[in-house]
């Protein structure tokens, strides 16, 4: 049995119209940042067009690139109007939508800098800004913890009017021991309702169809089993090199980056056994049960199961593009890896001697 299933920008899909949000003011960390300037403004945009934007929605973005508020704004539309992920782009409709930005020059590492946020806050707030207040972590899970702890320590983390919520990227900590530690400096800080922890493939129309597809479809869900599959077969081919991303990439690499969130995720999703109802409790349960039948791997395994590699220098639309130790910012000797593949076993009823091959690059 052979199915294939691609996702792709949703630059022509036609929606239910959505609900408009609550006022607030996003305020974003590493907003000079490649996911700032590839994925969330232009999301923002298209959030705008659709007029699920409050009129009192504002964005301030945090940043070490020393730059104005205009020059901000230039540079995320400059961006925006080049994006695949930007739908119906046009000059009028980012007029009126960088209205909305801001920009902010901060060191998020110095314990000084957040009076100094709450202060811009509290300003913004005096001229009719909105008191709800959204703080979006889109940075290395490094320095999550300091960001976390900086806002807790003058009182950005409760509202005495209005509301306060977090939302933190993947990759949400190194490894166990340090994502345990990150959550324990979250859960110390922030009330647990108020704490978004994301992973954005996820929120991609094919990826939320992939259960639709499944238990929803009387001619595939007979047959989606070890007796009529042969293997699965996940991959996330990139289109692009490590760009502008250098820092994130060497401290994170495929692994980090891809596999251990948004594959592993396409993965659950792909594996999981229906779910009592659709709601959240109910999937996670599911995927978490998957997740626990992955067969754990001995050293001998991670070398028999497992690959490792980097991109060299060739061509990308026709453009010669550098290897990824000459990409600017990257170590000449890294090791990290922009390639990774993955042999998952799951071991229950259902995929008993199916493998699992999860591979990016």
């Amino acid at each position: 049995m052979s199915a294939i299933i691609q996702a792709s920008p949703l630059e022509k899909l036609t929606r239910e119209p959505l609900p408009t949000g609550d006022s607030c003011v996003l305020v974003i960390f590493g907003a000079s940042g490649d996911l700032t300037k590839r994925k969330l403004i232009p999301g923002l945009y298209n959030l705008s067009c659709a007029g699920c934007m409050n009129p009192e929605f504002e964005v301030l973005g945090i940043g070490r690139t020393p730059m104005s508020s205009e020059e901000f704004r230039k540079k995320t539309g400059e961006a925006a109007a080049k994006s695949k992920d930007t739908r119906d782009f046009s000059e009028s409709g980012w007029t009126d939508f960088e209205t909305r930005l801001n920009y902010m020059v901060g060191d998020i590492n110095d314990p000084k800098f957040y009076p100094q946020l709450r202060v811009r806050l509290e300003e913004m707030e005096k001229n009719g800004s909105s008191p709800n207040h959204l703080f979006y972590v889109s940075t290395p899970a490094s320095v999550a913890g300091p960001i976390i702890e900086g806002l807790g320590a003058v009182g950005l983390n409760r509202r005495d009017h209005g509301w306060t919520r977090i939302v933190l990227e993947k990759p949400f900590g190194r490894d166990l021991e340090s994502a345990r530690a990150l959550n324990d400096v979250v859960r110390g800080v922030f009330d647990e309702k108020t704490v978004y922890r994301i992973d954005h493939y996820l929120g991609k129309e094919t990826v939320q169809n992939i259960v639709v597809f499944r238990f929803s479809n009387s001619l595939f869900e007979p047959v989606w089993n070890r007796n009529y599959i042969e293997y699965v077969e996940i991959t996330a081919a990139e289109t692009v090199g490590v760009e502008n991303r250098a820092a994130f990439y060497e401290e994170t690499g495929a692994l980090r980056d891809m596999v251990a969130n948004h594959l592993l995720q396409l993965l659950a999703l792909t594996a999981m056994e229906p779910p009592v109802a659709f709601d959240a409790d109910s999937v996670r349960e599911q995927k978490v049960q998957v997740f626990r039948s992955i067969r754990p791997m001995s050293v001998e395994d991670v070398a028999r199961f497992t690959a490792r590699g980097q991109y060299g220098s060739g061509v990308i639309d026709g453009k010669q593009v550098p290897g990824y130790r000459q990409e600017p910012g990257v170590d000449p000797r890294s090791i990290t890896e922009t390639y990774a593949a993955v042999k998952f076993q799951i071991e229950n009823w259902r995929w008993a001697g199916v493998p699992f091959y999860i591979r990016t690059g």
